[in-house]
């Protein structure tokens, strides 16, 4: 992850942009000249358009212009080719039938007023050319494989030099490497030629960059002879035989062509490219190094190109100079050339002379320091004359670099030119002394806005001028106090800044210019905007390809700044592509391909700041197939399988899959042989006898597998005897009187040879001593008759072909077939554990009349009758199976108050024995059911009746019933427990006093002589008499609701007497107003939708009773509106004046039936009056 900010670098130039400008003097003053544009000092031109020499100048009043051509006066209105802009000195000479160099010379222009005269640099002009090249005759060249050569380029000289480069006829350039390239001088260097290196077309260009031309040499034809077509070549110009015996070229140590010798010397001047060359030959090709003897090489200056023949360092320093080695090498022998580098400089400023504005009887300095090397000299001149011949001026001192003012007068303005020189070039400023009587002005345009990011600097333009020069100081908002010391700086220039702005530091600025003439101001404003962040950064993904990816980028911004959201793609632009979807805060890459993999950054901007942040896409897919198989090392079990890898896909290769394939025995089907790790590229395969292999390889990566190799050459592997036998080798009987020998047939690669057969042989297991055999083919199993029942056997079954005889097989154990058991289980009992669960006990039966194998003995039992005359059902018969040579187990979930009978057998994987003799058992009472329903009828005001039904499942005689039931309030509070035992032969019971309109829970169970069982509850309401106008004062009398009548009624005395006041004094009482804003807490309106009184009201949550549900006659409803008091009565609810509640109390009662534990009940609010 990448993330990047301006800071310091950013502020840098913002204060030098600020702080760095020459003083200007507003144009409506008076002012000597000042040179605003010129020409270069070496100015190439065009000779197919027209001349312009630039000289641009201001002034007040404005300059008149000037030029001198080669040192004397050039009178532009006595040649009518040459023009001069109007209010300007820029020249245009028309070259229209004219030569242009005729206009070559050196140039300078003069700008003069009143007040003084400024000059421009020397400039020179001179016509671009690109002559033709001369026409020649190039001879074939022909020269022996392995030695140097160079094709001379030599192009015309050219202004500016041309470029060049070496190309085909085609106009393809030509490949070059490092050993054949081309030098700085244009040639082109052949280290050592190779016979590939012979063509006709090594042809030479040169562009001259001015003209935009190309002239191109005559081509050369190149003919490389090896030793043998030299020597015929040789023979037949010089009629010898042989020259050379050996075919081959004589290897050579590295020779330096460029530069020669062991050491040379470079001269470079300062701020200019520093190019050192190493052209080497030699055979084979040397290599070339670089190392600086004095020092270290430039980091960010310095790079090493051509093929590491050529050293350059840009912008060059007087660090550069030094010792620097090129170091050339083959295997013959290293070679070294050192390069003394010394650096000299043209004049550089140090200090550039600045205008100077003074007031009359002021002093200051013009100050024109510059450095070189040789050190450069410095001359003065004023108005373009040399000083020493300018009338004297005793304010005036020259004192080497600087000129001295003090008590400058009134009229001594004048423009200064200082010339620094040495052998090298020269510089040339022009800086005025203006003297001037003038009062502050701000310059700064007033009431703008600056905005700046919190925690960076801020700078608060306050440009001004002034004779003498005003003094700035700054006030903020409507502060008396002036703006000095942290977190203020206040710069020459009149700048503010605040070197860490916060937003407290926002506002409004006050700037004040004064001198001793006057006084000014201006009001700029700061504002301090929060950063843009980048709160969720995207991150480092790995994709598959065809798959989509997704880059978040969440950020955070100062709300009052537009954002811009950009994306890029390794510092460039996203692909156009309609598969790159950006979102307001994402980027989403569908069907991701390898070109999609790089570096992908976000970087959010405003108009004052911006943040990024990058991550990069590696796109992964399963490797590509290994390739160029080869079997080495081949024996007759084994063989050397060697391949190469092919491409990763940016997700490395786990492990290699060899697969073979049999051609003679399953041709076309590949199995998995053996698999290495994915840093081997070669297998040591293990191999079988009598089997065509050809093999292949698969990578595996993280995303998968690749797709299979091509097959190998195929390896035949010769027979050979069997080296195992076959598995899975099973003796049974399917039959009582046979037995089945039977086997996993071997393969054609396990068979190892032609003729596979199997020798099956069996005996009884410690009766016989001799086996008996039989050999077979081409099956898997063979069948034994005759054999006594489940009698075991000792069976194996041996390998042969055509070879020989497989190794002994291992002897299994296998028994002859299984007949039914003979016998039945004895001693036969049963214990009754409890009214559901009772043990079964056997005595095992022995296991000869097993005749097989003992899977376990079955038990059946059934209900024949309930003990009960209510419930004489009977039940299926069931079965339980107790595996093994078990002699007892459970009978449970019977039924209690029944009479079971049950047998026992023993079974084999035959089948089922003999059963015992039915035995029965009885089971005692239990607990009974639950009863069948229970009912709430006659629901009256303060009765109700239950009417139920007796269990299903009785159990046993019942001995009766017991009713247990409870209030339940509003709150699902539960009240005190209530218990009724009821007798056996009751359906129904009346409960008497109960509580009005209250909700009751019920639970009802009935009993055995082993206790109760599980119960049966139901909910019901108590409801409310309409008639009853009793009623009516229960509310009435409860004690919050007189204490709430009595809070109203002081409310209302106390508006009373506040409205008796108002009257008295004669205003008006806004009584609806007052009653709005200065309502009593406690006093709050009836609610329309529950008819509650305001925050006495209950506001619980009414929920039903978990389990519990609504009879479809109920009418209890608790979804909605459970407050109201409507819903407990059939007419309209109503209040009195005096706050109580009248209605009718009627209504059905409501009632709930579940059959789960109980659990709080919800009631209405209406419980709060009762």
């Amino acid at each position: 992850m990448e993330r990047t900010r301006a800071g310091a670098a950013v502020f840098l130039m913002l204060i030098l942009g600020h702080l760095g400008n020459a003083l200007e003097v507003p144009l409506d003053l008076a002012q000597p000249p000042t040179i605003t544009q010129q020409s270069p000092k070496d100015y190439i031109i065009d000779p197919r358009e027209n001349i312009v020499i630039h000289c641009e100048a201001k002034g007040k009043p404005h300059p008149s212009f000037s030029w001198t051509r080669n040192g004397t006066h050039f009178d532009i209105d006595q040649d009518p080719k040459v023009t001069m802009r109007p209010r300007s000195g820029t020249l245009v000479v028309d070259i229209s039938g004219e030569k242009a160099e005729t206009y070559e010379g050196i140039y300078q222009c003069t700008a003069r007023n009143k007040h003084g005269a400024a000059v421009s640099n020397n400039i020179i002009i001179r016509q671009s050319r690109s002559p033709l090249w001369s026409k020649e005759r190039n001879e074939p060249i022909r020269v022996q494989e392995g030695e140097a050569l160079v094709l001379h380029c030599r192009p015309p000289a050219g202004l500016p030099p041309p470029i060049i480069f070496w190309m085909d006829v085609n106009f393809q350039r030509l490949p070059q490497s490092s050993r054949v390239f081309q030098a700085l001088n244009g040639d082109l260097y052949f280290s050592n030629v190779l016979t590939e290196d012979s063509r006709n077309d090594y042809i030479c260009y040169a562009r001259f960059p001015h003209t935009q031309t190309i002239q191109q040499k005559q081509p050369i034809t190149l003919l490389v002879l090896n030793l043998d077509a030299f020597n015929e070549t040789v023979a037949a110009l010089f009629n010898e035989t042989d020259f050379f015996s050996d075919g081959s070229a004589e290897e050579r140590k590295p020779t330096f062509l460029i530069p020669s010798g062991s050491s040379s010397s470079k001269m470079v001047l300062r701020g200019q490219v520093l190019e050192l060359e190493c052209v080497t030959e030699g055979l084979p090709t040397p290599e070339v190094s670089w190392s600086k003897l004095s020092g270290e090489f430039p980091d960010k200056r310095t790079s090493i190109v051509t093929f590491q023949k050529i050293l350059r360092i840009v912008n060059v320093s007087d660090a550069d100079a030094g010792e620097y080695r090129c170091t050339a090498h083959n295997r013959l022998a290293s070679i070294h050339h050192t390069i003394r580098v010394t650096v000299k400089a043209a004049p550089y400023w140090i200090t550039t002379p600045r205008n100077l504005v003074l007031a009359p009887r002021e002093k200051g300095q013009i100050i024109c320091r510059a450095s070189g090397t040789p050190k450069p000299t410095i001359n003065w001149a004023m108005n373009g004359i040399p000083i020493e011949n300018s009338p004297e001026d005793s304010n005036r001192k020259v004192e080497g670099d600087t000129i001295i003012f003090e008590e400058v007068q009134t009229g001594s303005s004048a423009v200064y030119q200082c010339n620094a020189s040495n052998e090298y070039g020269y510089l040339l400023s022009n800086a005025f002394v203006n003297v001037l009587s003038e009062t502050p002005r701000v310059l700064t345009p007033a009431n703008q806005v600056y905005q700046v990011i919190r925690n960076n600097h801020a700078l608060l333009d306050c440009s001004s001028f002034g004779s003498p020069i005003p003094k700035i100081t700054w006030f903020k908002d409507s502060q008396s106090s002036t703006l000095e010391g942290d977190p203020y700086l206040l710069h020459e220039n009149g700048t503010l800044e605040i070197y860490v702005a916060q937003a407290l530091n926002s506002g409004k600025y006050i700037c004040v210019a004064r001198n001793t003439l006057g006084i000014a101001e201006n009001h700029v404003y700061l504002e301090v905007k929060e950063p843009t962040r980048i709160l969720k950064q995207p991150k480092y993904k790995v994709a598959q390809r065809n798959r989509n990816v997704v880059f978040e980028c969440k950020v955070k911004h100062d709300p009052t700044l537009i954002p811009i959201m950009i994306w890029l793609k390794d510092n460039g632009e996203l692909p156009d592509d309609e598969r790159f979807l950006v979102d307001s805060d994402s980027l989403t890459i569908t069907d991701v391909t390898e070109n999609d993999a790089g570096t992908y950054t976000c970087i959010m901007n405003t108009t004052l700041d911006h943040d990024s942040a990058s991550a990069e896409l590696t796109v992964v897919e399963q490797p590509d197939p290994p390739t160029d198989l080869e079997l080495t090392d081949m024996k007759p079990r084994s063989v050397q399988l060697t391949w190469i890898p092919g491409e990763e896909h940016n997700s490395p290769i786990h492990k290699f899959v060899i697969q073979y394939t049999d051609s003679l025995h399953d041709h076309g089907h590949w199995h998995n042989l053996t698999h290495v790790p994915g840093s081997k590229t070669t297998a040591h395969l293990e191999l079988s006898p009598y089997v065509h292999y050809s093999f292949r390889v698969l990578a595996l990566n993280a995303v998968g597998l690749s797709d299979p190799s091509n097959p190998s050459h195929m390896y035949k592997t010769n027979p050979a005897a069997p080296d195992e036998n076959p598995s899975g080798v099973k003796g049974f009987g399917t039959e009582h009187d046979n037995l089945m020998i039977l086997w996993k047939p071997m393969s054609g690669l396990q068979a190892n040879g032609p003729g596979l057969q199997y020798k099956v042989m069996w005996r009884q297991k410690d009766v016989d001593k001799n086996w008996t055999s039989v050999t077979v083919a081409n099956v898997s199993k063979f069948m034994v008759s005759g054999t006594p029942t489940f009698t075991p056997y000792e069976v194996k079954v041996q390998a042969i072909n055509n070879n020989g005889i497989g190794p002994d097989p291992a002897v299994v154990t296998g028994h002859s077939g299984e007949d039914l058991p003979v016998q039945a289980p004895d001693s036969v009992q049963v214990l009754v554990l409890n009214s559901t669960l009772a043990e079964v006990h056997w005595e095992p039966v022995p296991p000869k009349t097993v005749r097989g194998h003992l899977k376990g003995y079955k038990v059946y039992y059934w209900l024949e009758r309930s003990l009960h005359k209510h419930n004489s059902h009977r039940v299926e018969q069931q079965l339980l199976t107790f595996s093994g040579n078990k002699s007892h187990g459970m009978l449970p979930g019977l039924q209690p108050y029944s009479l079971y009978l049950f047998n026992v057998r023993v079974f084999n994987g035959k089948g089922e024995g003999p059963a015992s003799s039915n035995l029965q058992f009885e089971t005692p009472e239990g607990v009974p059911g639950r009863p069948s329903f229970l009912r709430i009828t006659n629901s009256n005001l303060n009765n109700l009746t239950l009417e139920w039904g007796p269990p299903n499942d009785r159990n046993g005689h019942l001995t009766g019933y017991i009713l247990k039931y409870q209030q339940v309030n509003n709150s699902n509070e539960l009240g005190p427990m209530e218990e009724l035992a009821l007798p056996a032969n009751k359906t129904s019971v009346t409960l008497p006093n109960l509580k009005y309109s209250t909700r009751y829970k019920f639970y009802f169970n009935a009993k055995t002589g082993q206790g109760a069982g599980p119960a049966i509850t139901e909910e019901a309401v108590t409801i409310m008499d309409e008639a009853m106008p009793s009623r009516q004062a229960d509310i009435a009398t409860q004690g919050w609701f007189i204490g709430l009548m009595c809070a109203i009624a002081l409310l209302i005395l106390v508006l009373l007497i506040i409205c008796f006041i108002k009257r008295n004094k004669g205003g008006k009482y806004p009584v609806k107003e007052k009653e709005d804003a200065h309502t009593d807490p406690e006093f709050q309106p009836m609610k329309e939708d529950d008819c509650t009184f305001g925050e006495y009201s209950d506001t619980e949550d009414h929920k039903p009773l978990k389990g519990s549900r609504t009879p479809s006659n109920g009418t209890v409803h608790r979804d909605s509106s459970d407050d109201s008091l409507v819903d407990y009565g059939g007419g309209d609810g109503q209040f009195n004046e005096d706050g109580s509640f009248i209605g009718q109390y009627s209504g059905k009662s409501s009632i709930r039936e579940t059959a789960e534990a109980p659990s709080p009940v919800n009631t209405t609010a209406m419980n709060s009056f009762v």
